[in-house]
């Protein structure tokens, strides 16, 4: 474990920030900078079958070192970080020994950590953690993840008493918006199943996520005189809010939870000319989801009757869906991950992710992919912090995971 924090503040000192308007693969050129650290780091530790090609993706093998044939496991953590936070210029900060007050990441802006505010802190007490200073992110989605696969392998290879079957590695690019599969080699990475080292925080064990899909809404209005405007204005952007208003209130982010879907408005802009928004459209059972997309363009269709044909048009496409329905009939493998969890002194929290994962698109490519715990809290904020005793247990449920595959499930 000695290597384990080392290497995550290694890692979140570089700026891999995905961009959603980049036309390159990977969308950010120091995403391909930390791959290639990355494969110089697992070729020191003496893995085998390491690949980096041109769009950033890495693949690593760790041979078997049993003589029996067992299910070939892989282990999956992205490179980027989310576009929506700054990333440049990160400092991470341990705090040794959490006291349960505020903690102050950044003093001159006034940002403080509160566990009156983020009251999963209070978890913590008595343990180091690592925080902000308050102008990024942390970068713990999902560089914890990628540290913590890296020396569970390490383990493995220090201690050859632990009989494990062939395990592959995948570091990925450019997750956080939505391409991190466009061009994963599922043939070239030949996994009987994975798992993705991208969840929240300790326990947290994930075979479920929304039905995603994407909207883009542009609106055409009509501008002239305000003041000769009776009868003749259109203005585009009144009538984007005269949509959203249609939309059920309670179903939006701030207002749901659980299995609960949503509307969320994500941008917004526009003139009394031309407005455009966008709208992400969530739901973990299909019915309703796609239901959510009838009704928003069955309201697009009602403003047209009302303000003209084509004065709106929509633009709808699915972004990926829930891994449900790949992952209940290989079970087997969320089973080996309750056990692993359990036996790494871990108590598994089994809930759905609202959100998506390189999983669920990688389960509806042929591999069955749930997704385990990275540790951390508060993603996508510079008030991210993420446990140094997560962090070890992440560690030790890779290990137990790679271990009792050997044990329970021979082919």
């Amino acid at each position: 474990m000695d290597n384990l924090v080392e290497r995550f503040v290694r890692y979140v000192k570089i700026n891999t920030r995905s961009d959603e308007k980049s036309k390159s693969f990977p969308s950010t050129k120091n995403q391909l900078e930390l791959a290639k650290m990355l494969a110089q780091e697992l070729k020191d530790l003496g893995l085998s079958e390491i690949d980096l090609d041109k769009n950033g993706y890495l693949m690593a093998t760790l041979p078997a070192n049993t003589k029996d044939s067992v299910p070939t496991i892989g282990f999956i953590a992205h490179l980027d970080t989310s576009p929506d936070v700054p990333a440049e210029n990160a400092q991470p900060r341990i705090v040794d020994n959490y006291y349960g007050k505020n903690i102050v990441l950044n003093k001159k802006a006034n940002i403080v950590l509160s566990p009156k505010e983020f009251i999963d802190l209070n978890t913590y007490i008595g343990q180091p953690i690592i925080v902000t200073d308050g102008n990024t992110l942390l970068g713990a989605d999902d560089k914890a993840g990628i540290a913590e696969i890296i020396t569970a392998v390490e383990y493995l290879i220090t201690h050859p008493r632990i009989k494990h079957g062939k395990i592959r590695l995948a570091f990925t690019p450019d997750e956080e918006i939505h391409r991190g599969t466009d061009k994963f080699d599922v043939k070239k990475f030949n996994v009987d199943f994975a798992y993705t080292v991208d969840g929240g925080p300790l326990g947290e064990l994930e075979y479920e996520n929304f039905n995603a899909a994407r909207a883009k809404i542009t609106i055409k209005g009509l501008n002239v005189h305000p003041g000769t405007a009776k009868n003749k204005m259109k203005n585009s952007m009144l009538i984007a809010m005269e949509l959203n208003s249609m939309l059920p209130s309670h179903q939006s982010p701030a207002h749901t939870e659980g299995y609960e879907g949503f509307y969320h408005l994500t941008d917004m802009t526009g003139s009394v000319d031309s407005t455009t928004i966008n709208y992400l459209i969530r739901d973990h059972d299909k019915t309703r989801f796609n239901k959510k997309k009838d009704l928003l363009i069955r309201i697009v269709d009602h403003l047209n009757l009302k303000y003209g044909a084509r004065t709106i048009k929509i633009t709808m496409i699915d972004q990926y869906y829930n891994m449900r329905e790949i992952i209940e009939p290989e079970f087997h493998i969320v089973k080996l991950a309750i056990k692993a969890m359990n036996a790494a002194g871990v108590s598994p929290k089994i809930v759905p992710i609202r959100g998506g994962t390189d999983g669920a698109k990688l389960s509806y490519m042929g591999i069955p992919c749930p997704n385990i715990f990275a540790g951390g809290h508060n993603f996508h904020s510079k008030y991210e912090f993420i446990p140094i005793k997560s962090m070890e247990k992440s560690v030790k449920v890779i290990v137990k995971i790679a271990e009792l595959n050997a044990k329970q499930n021979k082919k």
